[in-house]
């Protein structure tokens, strides 16, 4: 089997080329080079790029490259850059590779197309109503919404993953500062905080995406990707503390109160993030393709810390 990966440089692209031995894979990024220079094309996802080169005899393209979001972001427009890779670009390369044969293709979107926060009582579905907040997360609703469209009037099957945040050796933005502080044992007032949240481990996800390139059931259907295992703030950072053989010191403020706090030093969305819920149900994906994950989360944040250990970067 053939597969078009993109995004190959990318922290899950590089984790995917681990697994994808066994394929005859073409790899396309922005920027980077490969050892392999013949199967490596850089490719601007956009809705001018021409993918015609790296898309004879595939079968299966993979889609992971994307303007994720940045903080401080510089650009002029961010929200007309978001559309014209994660939307644009993203239909343009699906139209293409319809147009030359291949068989499935596989979209690497978000969780934040159902929305920012889940109800306590009701995890994201994978047939809930679309319900983006963000610039990022309307670009890959509306990327979406094409692909389903291009899916119904060509030969292509598509194949939707919803990710929330995902870790995994190397990972930044604010999953790493969390382990960073973990390194520390600094302590956090996050003591009355119980909410839960769904993760995922990057094992986990490139094990569904592999399942997903030749799983006949795996065709026009969206699936939502997670450890399975919800964790509050405070226990997946015990889990940090206790993986770099330490005792989490935690205190407690009232989450009112943190947020509060948080309002005045213009940091709110932060603390969105560390008190509030954003919990998957991922029984439909379970089922559908007979998938379950691979790694639990203590078992994947031991393999964050034992990479950091490794590489002394905390």
């Amino acid at each position: 089997m053939k597969l078009l990966l993109t995004g190959s440089t990318g922290f899950l692209g590089r984790a995917l080329q681990k697994k994808l031995d066994d394929h005859l894979t073409i790899l396309t990024s922005r920027s980077g080079e490969m050892e392999n220079s013949s199967q490596f094309f850089r490719k601007t996802i956009s809705s001018e790029e021409n993918f015609s080169d790296c898309l004879n005899d595939v079968d299966v393209v993979i889609h992971t490259a994307a303007r994720v979001h940045q903080m401080n972001d510089l650009a002029e427009d961010p929200s007309s850059e978001f559309m014209e890779t994660n939307c644009f670009g993203t239909l343009n390369l699906a139209r293409q590779a319809a147009s030359a044969g291949v068989k499935r293709f596989i979209f690497l979107s978000s969780i934040k197309v159902n929305g920012e926060q889940s109800h306590p009582d009701k995890p994201f579905r994978f047939d809930d109503l679309r319900k983006p907040a963000d610039p990022y997360g309307i670009s890959k609703a509306r990327a979406e919404e094409g692909l389903v469209k291009i899916a119904a009037e060509t030969k292509l099957e598509v194949t939707i993953i919803r990710p929330p945040l995902v870790y995994g050796p190397d990972v930044k933005a604010n999953f790493a500062a969390l382990l960073r502080l973990a390194s520390k044992n600094v302590p956090l007032p996050l003591g009355s905080v119980h909410n839960r949240r769904s993760f995922v481990a990057l094992d986990n996800l490139v094990s569904l995406i592999v399942t997903c390139i030749d799983h006949p059931k795996a065709a026009n259907q969206i699936f939502l990707v997670s450890d399975d295992d919800d964790v509050s703030t405070v226990k997946l950072f015990t889990i940090m503390v206790e993986a770099f053989g330490k005792e989490a010191r935690l205190f407690s403020i009232s989450p009112f109160l943190l947020r509060g706090i948080a309002r005045l030093v213009g940091k709110e969305s932060i603390i969105d993030r560390l008190c509030g819920d954003l919990r998957l149900d991922i029984g439909h994906t379970k089922k559908t393709v007979d998938w379950t994950p691979v790694v639990s989360v203590a078992d994947g944040v031991k393999i964050c810390v034992s990479k950091s250990l490794t590489n002394k970067q905390y």
